[in-house]
């Protein structure tokens, strides 16, 4: 639809775009949603999520970009806690303390969702190192990763032999908070994190994020970079189980979510099940986008 048609239309109302500021310096994937969204007759902003902003002037708000959450989680919440009340958030502060923490990944894994092998560290010092001892032991490198972060943000891969354990500690002791010890998955190298984006329960798209050379880190802000991704039918599968299993945790259709993978062997395993504010890459899938604005809309009538 036309910019001339468009201005005909008459307005039915504002969907808010929640953000972060300063927004990070990377490719804007929204644009094909806030088109959308605006081609149906809605007006569309984008305040970050802390602005001083009337979130009650929107018929609806979506957790959009607001990759700083976890420098100040509970905040976060209690924002969400507030818009809701004020306006149909999606998606809610019940599904944001749930996936906040990962060790949601615990209670998909009791529900039969493949993840890799996970050992859960919430304290320090001696039952730490047993604890890094005991799990990495077996391994040949290990992966620890904050249960509250983004963006890989305080994550280490470290070699599982006495200077490796010596490093793991020294990061344990200078980042707060819970830590997930898994297993390194070297696929991340050669195959990269496999997405795929699901719309309103079904699949919409799929990435494929590949590191820069050597690294692990997927995120365009370490310089990995990201391309169209046909999954067959094994990852479809997973992604599929492991949103119904949230779903039913949480007693609600979920009405975006980006399911992470890895390769494991000749399989694949959960990485992360992301339903607060993920990017979901809409360059990629125009499509997709416009899916997403139509399931939405129906959501709030």
């Amino acid at each position: 639809m036309g910019d001339e048609a468009q201005s005909r239309q008459p307005l039915r109302g504002r969907i808010g775009l929640a953000w972060c500021d300063p927004y990070p310096q990377v490719v804007d994937d929204e644009e094909p949603l806030r088109m959308a969204l605006r081609a149906r007759g809605y007006d569309v902003v984008n305040p970050a999520w802390d602005a001083d902003f009337d979130w009650a002037s929107c018929a609806a708000v979506l957790i959009r970009c607001t990759w700083d959450y976890h420098l100040r989680c509970d905040e976060f919440v209690a924002w969400c806690e507030r818009t809701s009340r004020v306006t149909r958030l999606f998606h809610g502060p019940a599904i944001v303390r749930w996936n906040v923490d990962k060790r949601y990944l615990a209670q998909l894994a009791e529900r039969g969702v493949p993840i890799a092998p996970t050992v859960w560290i919430d304290g320090r010092g001696a039952e730490a190192e047993r604890m890094i001892r005991v799990a990495a032991g077996a391994w040949t490198r290990a992966f620890l990763k904050p249960v509250v972060g983004a963006n890989a943000s305080d994550t280490l891969r470290f070699t599982c032999d006495e200077a490796g354990f010596g490093v793991a500690l020294k990061h344990l002791e200078g980042a707060p908070g819970a830590f997930m010890l898994q297993p390194y998955l070297d696929s991340v190298e050669r195959d990269g994190e496999l997405s795929i984006i699901m719309i309103d329960g079904a699949p919409a798209h799929a990435i494929r994020k590949v590191p820069a050379a050597g690294d692990y880190r997927v995120q365009e802000d370490w310089g990995a970079h990201d391309e169209v991704w046909l999954p067959d039918a094994a990852a479809v599968a997973i992604a599929t189980k492991a949103l119904g299993e949230a779903s039913a945790i949480l007693g609600e259709r979920l009405l975006y979510a980006r399911v992470d993978l890895l390769k494991l062997g000749d399989g694949y395993v959960l990485n992360e099940l992301e339903l607060i504010e993920p990017a979901l890459f809409f360059r990629h899938s125009p499509a997709s986008a416009e899916r997403l604005a139509q399931a939405l809309l129906e959501r709030i009538g």
